[in-house]
């Protein structure tokens, strides 16, 4: 998928020479990068470009060449760091969604644990067309298990593992039964968050994200009452 890497050889002065001359041309998206801080500027600029298109007109129009112009470096300066279009979109988005970190609370409370880590998530992606966005990196990730896996590392289980100490810590205290399965419990939780997100019938409120987990929380609970005001 994505575009053929390019060549970096006779690359222009001030492009592809703004990389590291040791850095692998394999090496992850998101390993430490070294060099200049000119390296770190272009870096960033690419991010922004990749960004820019990738909110406004979706994953197909992150082109390379595109990219390249609006970061003004070279398609080689991009390559070094991403090798397809699909990967530099990821990291575009991962850098977006790293803006907003939401504390890890241990509030004695499971379903304000819950809260305070799915909120501020909940009302960053509800803030822009980012669930277009995630359907089709869903999308490219059914026909790359590659691209799939890292897309399932860098957003998927960081949210899931936070969560997922929630509710061992909630069994350990006794506030839900000890067979609960974990993981299971965990789709009930962000299920509806993401059904909603791609499907865009209703908007991802914090009223929505609160009711969602009530609900979810009563039926891992194994009962049926009022929700929490």
């Amino acid at each position: 998928m994505g575009e053929p890497a390019a060549k970096t050889a006779n690359a222009p002065a001030g492009t592809a020479a703004d990389v590291p001359a040791d850095a692998p041309a394999d090496a992850p998206a998101d390993a430490p990068q070294r060099g200049r801080p000119r390296s770190h500027r272009a870096h960033q600029a690419i991010l922004a470009a990749a960004s820019d298109l990738l909110l406004n007109r979706g994953l197909s129009a992150v082109s390379m060449d595109v990219v390249a112009e609006r970061a003004g470096v070279s398609k080689a300066t991009i390559y070094r760091w991403w090798p397809t279009k699909e990967s530099l979109a990821l990291e575009a988005l991962f850098s977006e969604w790293s803006a907003v970190q939401p504390a890890v609370r241990d509030t004695g409370s499971l379903r304000d644990d819950l809260v305070s880590l799915i909120r501020p998530w909940a009302r960053l992606v509800g803030s822009r067309p980012y669930g277009a966005v995630i359907a089709q990196l869903i999308a490219a990730a059914q026909a790359d298990p590659a691209f799939a896996a890292e897309y399932r590392r860098r957003f998927v289980e960081p949210r899931r593992e936070a969560a997922r100490a929630a509710l061992q810590r909630a069994e350990e205290r006794g506030e839900i039964p000890a067979d609960v399965r974990i993981e299971v419990a965990l789709d009930l939780i962000y299920g509806p968050i993401y059904h909603r997100l791609l499907h865009g019938h209703e908007a991802v409120t914090d009223r929505f994200v609160k009711e969602a987990i009530d609900m979810a929380l009563n039926g891992i609970r194994g009962r049926s009452g009022p929700a929490t005001a």
